[in-house]
């Protein structure tokens, strides 16, 4: 007999077990555990066929079966492209897989590599048309089972949203979860509060999220805000003690954080198209050279604007022809393009910070006192003036630009830009900030 049973091919026989949830898994004896016995009886049961269990566990628990993403069936697969399994044995069919497409690739996994599948509670044989018929049936029963559970799934939470109830998943920046219901969180409702009316104020996300951002402002998750976020939070009508749900709006169980005059205020800005409260965002913010830039004759130059349908035109106007006073023989400019002077002064900045001399104090002045700089750092930063320079928001580039210059002359050859050496240092060390909180990012 021994004889016999020496003289049939050992078959390599690898249980699979899987278990939908997470549930009930760290008891001493789960439901894996109860698969995995049935199986190894059922391989003992075959073993004057030569089958024998191999010692390799393929466990997959708190895992769909409406998926391949599977560690435990990965690693099964694996081995048996390596040929290390003969034979593939599981308590049912569904519990390797739900899907009647995704078994189909797993049938052609096996029929490769010559592997055979067993079912020890639903008997069939997958080398025979008969078998794979079999199979089929059952697999458009289990498949069909799936999809009715998503419905009834996605019918429970079409009506508790109808009823306020919130049904898990991301938790909104205001609020915390307790009793599987949100309570606000008084810290961060508060700043919520103060973006919408932050935003009000300034009419523009791209603006609120760098001023945001230059404050170290984080998300629930720990990540700098950036203007898309600020679109969600401005558009989430959870904030209206809302529960949403495909678009339509119920009265929810949770707390409002935003009243609904801020709310539609907000909303009301955010219905002007994008190019309109760009335009208006630049009207609010100061003029880079306002109190800085004068006429050869000593007179100083004011920022004015006027607007021609959605276009905005600026300038810097002579106080002799805003005072009836200009002197109509001399040939120094009285209105000027306010974008062509402020991009002229800009230039000759960095035309200024880059010049050996200047280099050499800026290096001077950042090795006393202040947050160190490395050497490397700050003459990248000199080298590529414009990049740091185009992080700023406007009012930090006015600020900026108050610091390094004492005075623009405007003449009939030009303009005479007087640059603040010795303060050049300081405010690369500031410009440098925003660019060390994108890298910590």
């Amino acid at each position: 007999m021994d004889g016999m049973l020496n003289s049939k091919r050992r078959l390599r026989c690898a249980v699979y077990t899987r278990k939908s949830s997470e549930e009930g898994l760290d008891m001493e004896f789960n439901s894996l555990d109860a698969q995995r016995e049935s199986c190894e009886a059922y391989v003992a049961s075959q073993r004057s066929e030569g089958w024998a269990t191999i010692r390799e566990r393929y466990d997959d628990g708190g895992f769909s079966g409406g998926t391949l993403d599977r560690p435990g069936l990965k690693r099964l697969l694996a081995d048996i492209e390596d040929g290390l399994v003969d034979v593939v044995v599981v308590y049912k069919i569904d519990r390797l897989s739900r899907s009647l497409m995704d078994f189909s690739k797993l049938v052609e996994v096996f029929d490769r590599n010559e592997v055979t599948f067993v079912s020890v509670t639903q008997s069939f044989n997958t080398t025979t048309s008969m078998g794979r018929l079999t199979l089929n049936i059952l697999l458009s029963f289990a498949q069909f089972e799936r999809e009715v559970i998503g419905e009834r799934i996605r019918d429970k939470v079409a009506a508790s949203r109808k009823r306020g109830i919130w049904m898990g998943g991301y938790v909104p920046f205001g609020y915390d979860v307790q009793d599987r219901k949100l309570v606000v969180n008084a810290a961060e409702a508060a700043a919520v509060r103060r973006i919408f009316e932050r935003f009000v104020e300034l009419g523009s996300a791209t603006t609120l999220a760098r001023e945001l951002r230059a404050q170290g402002f984080r998300n629930k998750q720990g990540t700098l805000v950036d203007k898309g976020y600020l679109y969600r939070l401005l558009n989430n009508r959870v904030y209206r003690g809302e529960a949403v749900h495909k678009g339509k709006a119920y009265p929810g169980e949770h707390e409002a954080i935003i009243d609904a005059e801020l709310w539609n205020h907000v909303h009301a800005i955010l219905q002007e198209s994008p190019r309109k409260r760009a335009n208006n965002s630049r009207m609010q913010m100061p003029a880079l050279l306002k109190g800085l830039i004068f006429s050869e004759t000593g007179a100083a130059m004011t920022p004015t604007a006027t607007r021609k349908g959605a276009k905005l035109y600026r300038y810097y106007v002579s106080m002799d022809v805003i005072r009836n006073r200009e002197d109509s023989e001399s040939d120094v400019p009285s209105r000027l393009p306010a974008g062509m002077v402020e991009d002229a002064v800009v230039t000759e900045v960095r035309r200024i910070v880059q010049t050996p001399e200047v280099v050499t104090k800026v290096l001077d002045a950042l090795r006393q006192g202040g947050p160190q700089v490395r050497e490397a750092e700050a003459i990248a930063a000199l080298n590529d003036f414009d990049a740091l320079w185009n992080q700023l928001f406007p009012a930090e580039q006015a600020r900026i630009i108050q610091l390094l210059v004492r005075r623009v002359i405007v003449t009939a050859d030009g303009l005479a830009v007087d640059v603040r050496a010795e303060g050049i240092g300081g405010v690369i060390r500031e410009m440098l900030a925003p660019a060390r909180m994108e890298a910590a990012e």
